[in-house]
């Protein structure tokens, strides 16, 4: 039986076990740092300027934070001027000199040591940061970037759960500290002989001149990152993304304590269902997305959120139990449901901000990539601040934590409508998966021979009023579809076609400057380096089979030469927007979810297009299904 390629089968490669390894090595040894030190502070009296344990746990926090404000555009210059390999070794020696000093904290118990570094790991952070997702796209093919991103995500999550428990585990069981002592030293070590593992990844930008003065490069990176759009629009979604999970972490512990009556290990198993959550939806991503950027997964996971973070505070009893531990909360009536919304949160969680990630990766400049990232990491961190502020006056206010949660998801639903207005291609891309996923089951062969870049024109049998969707939602470059202006129009469709930029045509018997206009427009996406589709025989068959294919594409590619790839949908006719049965789209649906395939052959270079020719592949690559 043969192997179908899927992201796991990136841990066999030197281009990704590396950087994986170090990313989860150094986001557990943050996790254990910081949940070791709370614990410290919060049940074994370590003290700091006479402040109170409350305050102590906040300085923890704003100090980890702080750093990101602070450095992240120092180390996006320094990603994009150096291989990245070589900085990822270089702060993973920081790593281990931090871990020393931390060694000497636990075993001095003392606190301004310990605080200083959660200072400096928040530093390393900060570093390794904009490394680890510009260096993805120099290390992966484009069709692993999704899933790529996706076991990133999914490894920070669990390292982050495994490090908090492990912190509290170890510093509980062991007051000489020293095997809290010997974990950090171990996960700091294993981080730098990974990180030596890491193939080079040459400096985008090697000639870049390092400005040192952090508000000033900060003030300008983000103004850069503002001028593409959709990357923009994706920094904030992603930033949004953590006001909410900061609510989320925040709240949690008082959530499972005063509202369940729960005691540590009920916070523990929410937060391990909320983080196995985030990392099963990161890993679903590339098979929901077909191994592909998929923008329609990220209105996905934003209803998602939404919907189980609403019933999230239906599900919570009004009143808190006597303290219990985590085997009896589990088996009280109504638990499942409590912790089922908690790990779909999560999975929408991981759907919602994987394609981000990718989109951020694959259309930020590769000279800038390292930049914008290290923007995202700026305003992440304004974000959890502003998390921060809102869950302290709702606290002020007497609002209580289910009321909290609740009032999170809705603003959840209220932001996602905005930035999904500002760039209706989240909508546009959402409707099309949507469409394609649950209409019909899309075998897809030979689109590999699609080029990645430069002009391209496909051409494709026309069989019914979805063609073009699912060509949309199969092909991994976005199309310009040339289209009749009729179906261009058609409701809901429009919505679609006008935000991927389609080209209504008319016949020349019907509006010549229509067709003139038509012909112009594909002419300058050719020359742009976009890719066009176009539908030869001029109408949706009505007997099932090729109608000729017009002269049309011999004038486009005289015009522009480029390649033409030829596609044949299979199974389409028949259903419910053909017109096998009729008018499309007045019969009753006769089947759902039915199997259909798209089909590419190879290139036609443009010396050798012709109409008929055209058709002659077309036909042979559909063969009897129709």
């Amino acid at each position: 039986m043969s192997h179908h390629p899927n992201q796991f089968d990136l841990f066999r490669t030197r281009r990704f076990l590396p950087l994986f390894i170090t990313q989860f090595f150094g986001a557990f040894n943050d996790n254990l740092l910081k949940n070791a030190v709370v614990v410290l502070i919060s049940f074994h009296g370590m003290q700091l300027l006479g402040l109170s344990p409350q305050l102590m746990v906040q300085l923890a926090a704003a100090l980890f934070i702080l750093p990101f404000f602070l450095f992240s555009a120092s180390s996006g210059q320094l990603c994009e001027k150096y291989d990245k390999a070589a900085v990822a070794r270089l702060v993973k020696q920081v790593e281990i000199a931090i871990m020393l000093v931390a060694a000497l904290g636990f075993w001095l118990h003392n606190g301004a040591i310990l605080m200083g570094t959660i200072f400096l790991m928040g530093m390393h952070s900060t570093l390794f940061g904009p490394l680890k997702f510009s260096v993805l796209p120099q290390y992966l093919r484009p069709e692993e970037l999704v899933g790529g991103n996706g076991l990133i995500e999914m490894g920070t999550f669990v390292s982050i759960i495994l490090g908090q428990v492990a912190g509290t585990v170890l510093v509980n069981a062991d007051p000489g500290r020293i095997s809290i002592i010997v974990a950090l030293l171990a996960c700091a070590v294993a981080g730098y002989l990974a990180a030596r593992a890491m193939p080079p990844a040459p400096p985008a930008a090697a000639a870049l001149a390092i400005d040192w003065h952090f508000a000033r490069q900060t003030w300008r990176i983000i103004g850069q990152a503002k001028q593409n759009r959709p990357v923009w629009l994706a920094l904030l979604g992603i930033s949004w993304f953590w006001f909410l999970g900061a609510i989320y972490l925040s709240k949690l512990p008082s959530f499972a304590a005063d509202v369940l009556g729960g005691d540590a290990s009920v916070y523990t198993l929410l937060m391990t269902l909320f983080s196995i959550g985030v990392g099963i939806g990161s890993m679903l991503c590339e098979k929901l997305s077909g191994n592909k950027l998929e923008l329609g997964l990220v209105p996905f996971g934003s209803i998602g959120l939404c919907v189980f973070g609403i019933d999230l505070y239906f599900a919570t009893p009004a009143h808190a139990a006597s303290v219990i531990d985590w085997l009896a909360f589990a088996g009280s009536a109504g638990s499942w449901r409590l912790m089922a919304d908690l790990t779909l949160i999560g999975i929408f969680g991981g759907l919602y901000i994987v394609p981000l990630y990718a989109l951020v990766q694959s259309r930020a400049e590769p000279a800038f990539r390292s930049r914008a990232i290290a923007a995202n990491n700026i305003l992440n961190s304004l974000f959890m601040v502003l998390s921060a502020v809102f869950a302290a006056v709702m606290a002020s206010l007497g609002v209580s934590i289910p009321s909290v949660l609740l009032i999170a998801a809705l603003l959840n639903l209220l932001v996602a409508a905005y930035i999904y207005s500002l760039l209706p291609e989240f909508t546009m891309r959402f409707l099309v998966w949507l469409a394609t996923h649950t209409l019909y089951r899309v075998r897809h062969e030979g689109l590999e021979q699609i080029p990645e870049q430069g002009g391209c024109v496909l051409v494709c049998n026309h069989v019914s009023f979805m063609d073009a969707l699912i060509l949309a939602g199969a092909v991994r470059r976005p199309i310009r579809f040339v289209m009749d202006h009729q179906i261009f129009k058609v409701p809901l469709l429009n919505f679609v076609f006008r935000t991927a930029r389609a080209i209504p045509i008319a016949p020349a018997k019907e509006d010549p400057d229509a067709k003139r206009r038509a012909f112009d427009s594909v002419a300058e996406a050719l020359a742009a380096g976009e890719l066009v589709c176009i539908f030869p025989e001029g109408k949706i068959t009505h007997d099932g089979m090729i109608n000729p294919f017009r002269p049309g594409i011999e004038e486009i590619i005289a015009r522009t030469p480029v390649p033409v790839v030829p596609l044949a949908l299979c199974g389409m006719w028949g259903s419910f927007f053909s017109r096998r049965y009729g008018p499309a789209m007045l019969s009753m649906p006769r089947r759902i979810w039915s199997r259909i395939a798209l089909k590419a052959g190879a290139a036609v270079p443009a010396t050798e297009v012709t109409a008929a020719a055209l058709q002659q592949r077309v036909a042979a690559l559909r063969g009897d299904w129709r």
